[in-house]
């Protein structure tokens, strides 16, 4: 049985509780849209803090939650109801289709993005435009209940809104909020491309297995966490071959190791490894991000 609540996300379980209505499985991804900018005019990024607070605490979020709220330029995520429950972030009306519960599950996705936003200085016009850190295993957890890897009405690449409630009840895949009968929003205006398949082995007698990448492809942000927090304590050798290549990058802070267990000498470390690439603020604090991640070249272990 999947996981109702995605691994690595925080557990901000907001009750309310409510069945959905079955049918075909959906995704609906939104962005938070929490300010308006322009390209003359961007604007700061909204803090994630303030959006999960805004959902997790405040009764106006409360009322209109989604199930995950994402931030693409971190990879962290806080989840508010279990996939089996319906989330509240569509607009409903009277009659016709009951637009949060239209599903066997319908997983709302709020993603931390405005059009125009800054972040340490840089620019981000569209959502496919940032680092898009966690996509992997959000969308491997939304896949995992049943959601398939289609867009019945196009994957979103504008606001241009275009709606069919006979698409939307007869057939599973992702909507942009764009997409959903009875909601006039535009969002998200563009989304990301459905991570690659791994590849099957070759068949036929005597091919050789593939070989092993020469870096350690990134785990991804909840591989190096415990909820909100560095998953200290962790054991893993990828964690001393980061330690080894962190030293001779010049940014270790080490008095002792680095070894297999994650310490806080290897988050100071990590923090140093961003700081040196350009990054400032909380986009150099830890999780390791992707970018920075390849960039290090740690060797597969």
């Amino acid at each position: 049985m999947p996981d109702l609540w995605m691994p690595g996300a925080t557990r901000l379980d907001i009750g309310n509780h409510a069945p959905t209505d079955g049918g075909p499985a959906k995704a609906i991804p939104h962005i938070t849209w929490d300010r308006t900018a322009t390209k003359a005019k961007p604007a700061d990024l909204v803090p994630y803090e303030n959006l999960r607070d805004y959902f997790s605490k405040n009764p106006a979020g409360r009322a209109v939650a989604p199930h995950i709220l994402w931030d693409p330029f971190t990879g962290r995520c806080a989840q508010f109801f279990p996939a089996d429950s319906r989330s509240l972030s569509l607009a409903d009306g009277s009659g016709g289709t009951r637009t949060n519960r239209a599903g066997k599950v319908v997983v709302q996705i709020e993603a931390l993005f405005f059009p125009y936003c800054k972040v340490d200085g840089k620019v981000y016009a569209k959502l496919t435009d940032t680092p898009c850190e966690g996509w992997s295993e959000l969308h491997a957890w939304v896949k995992s209940h049943g959601v398939p890897d289609s867009w019945p009405m196009g994957r979103p690449t504008d606001f241009t809104a275009h709606r069919s409630e006979s698409t939307w009840e007869k057939k599973s895949g992702w909507y942009g909020h764009q997409h959903v009968p009875e909601n006039d929003h535009q969002d998200p205006g563009s989304w990301p491309t459905f991570p690659a398949a791994p590849k099957p082995p070759a068949s036929g007698g005597g091919t050789a297995p593939p070989s092993k990448p020469k870096h350690e492809p990134y785990p991804g942000a909840s591989f190096f966490m415990n909820g909100t927090r560095p998953a200290l304590g962790k054991s893993s050798p990828i964690f001393t071959a980061m330690g080894k290549r962190l030293v001779a990058a010049g940014c270790g802070r080490y008095k002792v190791g680095p070894g297999p267990i994650l310490g806080q000498a290897d988050v100071d470390s990590y923090q140093a490894w961003q700081r040196k690439q350009g990054y400032t603020g909380s986009a150099a604090k830890w999780p390791p991000g992707r970018t920075t991640w390849d960039a290090l070249k740690v060797p597969n272990v």
